[in-house]
């Protein structure tokens, strides 16, 4: 069973948690981690891009000239596709990226992801967020203790106001809810930080049931 170390914004050790090696112990899938990553980032996609049809581009529809006895080709409108300014055939239009995927395999994936981040010792553990204040410094002295010097995904409750205001202004530094969190931020962060209380929340959450 997995034990990590649960210390106070002092970075002093108070306790060990063992955790569930159902969740935080596995062998990271990295094929399933893949596609969870592919099938968020495809969810992220805007799909904005748009080209006019010949009926959506400006012009007149009045034939140009008589259909024979001109020697010139036929045309029926100045909107055709076959004319400059006229037209898009087959061209993108609004659309979503996104499609579905299995809810088990996330949560696979998840598991895996984390397993992966506690067995580099890329997993930090504190009994609470209690800061006294909102100001950005406080929580950077806090991270000073910890000697983070990379990217860092904060999980907590979005309600501990003084984490939310505090942390939106360090770069490097993203504050997540248990509600929010997913594969690809546990990934592009190098170092995760969890309070107790969240993480014993996230292994009720992904243990497999």
């Amino acid at each position: 069973m997995p034990e990590v170390e649960v210390k106070n914004l002092e970075n002093q050790v108070v306790e060990k948690l063992n955790l569930d090696d159902q969740v935080f112990g596995i062998e990271p899938n990295t094929g399933l981690i893949w596609e969870a990553v592919r099938h968020f980032l495809a969810a992220q996609r805007k799909g904005t891009a748009s080209t006019k049809t010949r009926g959506e581009v400006s012009g007149s529809g009045k034939k140009l000239w008589r259909q024979k006895g001109t020697g010139r080709a036929r045309i029926g409108s100045i909107r055709s596709p076959l004319w400059r300014h006229g037209g898009t055939v087959h061209g993108p239009r609004p659309r979503t990226y996104a499609y579905a995927f299995p809810e088990k395999k996330r949560r696979g994936a998840l598991r895996g992801a984390l397993s992966a981040k506690l067995q580099d010792g890329k997993l930090l553990v504190v009994d609470e967020f209690s800061l006294a204040n909102h100001r950005t410094r406080s929580l950077a002295e806090v991270l000073a203790r910890f000697d983070i010097q990379s990217t860092l995904l904060v999980v907590d409750s979005l309600r501990n106001r003084n984490l939310l205001l505090s942390s939106r202004n360090l770069p490097g530094v993203t504050l997540a809810d248990l509600s929010s969190l997913n594969i690809h931020d546990v990934l592009y962060h190098d170092q995760l930080m969890f309070s107790k209380q969240a993480i014993q929340a996230l292994q009720k959450t992904l243990k497999p049931s």
